[in-house]
């Protein structure tokens, strides 16, 4: 594996684009456009700079064209106009049938278009969390655009798997307060509960990064928004059984947010899939584990090229 003291991969900077699904999403890529073309979409609420620049670095210099994106909703990207209520949510969470403002497929469309506008006609896709789920919708809306899918911490949709933590949701339907301190703190405490207890960030490490997702853009109703799509997701279970793509699930033990029965149900869902379990891990991607990551992300996609090429 290519050393990573010394990151090489170039970066675009963050570009915006006009996608044919009516958003603008703010994007940014690592490394040699020639690479093999890697998507990354981010979970709930999440920025594009939740992905580590190191950690896209380092999958620039294993040899994939790294992009990573704001979704609608977050960031730079797009806002859609449409309020969702705390009842409204309650209703999804309850199991009846709301109308959410759209849909995971609709997010999925948005990678898709921006796949487009790069002139790629198909990528490795790596999502993680909510960005687990729509990796998981674009393989079942359009497989012949993925070449392998690697899905983080995240689940099939059904819902006696990858339940949440009761004890996580007074925090999360929480009235979000407006200040960038407030902001910064909530953050804080919330990945104190969610974060990987084997590798904890640090304090300071969290704020900064609650700062900086602050400073870029937070939407609140942006990320009731986000939520409602999920809480209203399918299952895909039974769909993600005609998959005949290289899939890869990893999923710590110790996720709060996502328990790791959703993991494995992913796995057991996708025929030939690779399930990789972390203990200690939480709902993060800690740091000294970012290898065993590209290692893995790596060994998946080449299984997809060894694929191609007997077809």
């Amino acid at each position: 594996m290519t050393s990573t003291s010394e990151p090489r991969a170039t970066t675009s900077g963050e570009q915006v684009a006009t996608l044919s699904t009516g958003v603008d999403i703010c994007y940014e890529t690592f490394g040699d456009p020639a690479g093999d073309p890697l998507l990354l979409v981010m979970g709930l609420g999440g920025p594009m700079t939740w992905w580590n620049p190191d950690f896209c670095r380092m999958l620039a210099d294993n040899g994939f064209y790294v992009i990573r994106f704001d979704n609608r909703d977050v960031g730079r990207s797009t806002k859609i106009p449409r309020r969702v209520t705390r009842k409204t949510l309650a209703r999804a969470f309850s199991g009846l049938r709301v109308r959410a403002p759209y849909t995971l497929s609709d997010m999925a469309a948005d990678g898709f278009a921006l796949l487009d506008h790069l002139g790629l006609g198909s990528a490795h896709l790596l999502g993680i969390s909510m960005g687990g789920m729509i990796v998981q919708t674009m393989a079942l809306d359009d497989p012949s655009r993925v070449r392998s899918l690697t899905s983080i911490m995240s689940t099939t949709g059904r819902r006696s798997v990858g339940w949440q933590d009761p004890r996580l949701a007074p925090m999360l339907l929480a009235k979000r307060q407006k200040s960038r301190e407030a902001y910064i703190d909530t953050s804080a405490r919330l990945w104190k509960m969610i974060g990987s207890p084997l590798y904890p960030d640090t304090a300071d490490t969290v704020r900064e990064r609650a700062a900086e997702t602050f400073d870029r853009g937070v939407d609140p109703a942006g990320v009731m928004r986000q939520m409602l799509a999920v809480v209203a997701q399918p299952d895909r279970s039974r769909h993600l059984r005609g998959l005949r793509i290289p899939a890869l699930v990893i999923h710590g033990t110790n996720d709060r947010m996502v328990h790791v029965s959703g993991g494995r149900a992913t796995a057991r869902a996708i025929p030939g899939c690779e399930l990789l379990l972390v203990p200690g891990m939480g709902h993060d991607l800690p740091i000294p584990l970012h290898e065993t990551f590209v290692d893995a992300i790596r060994r998946n996609a080449d299984r997809a090229a060894k694929a191609a090429k007997k077809r």
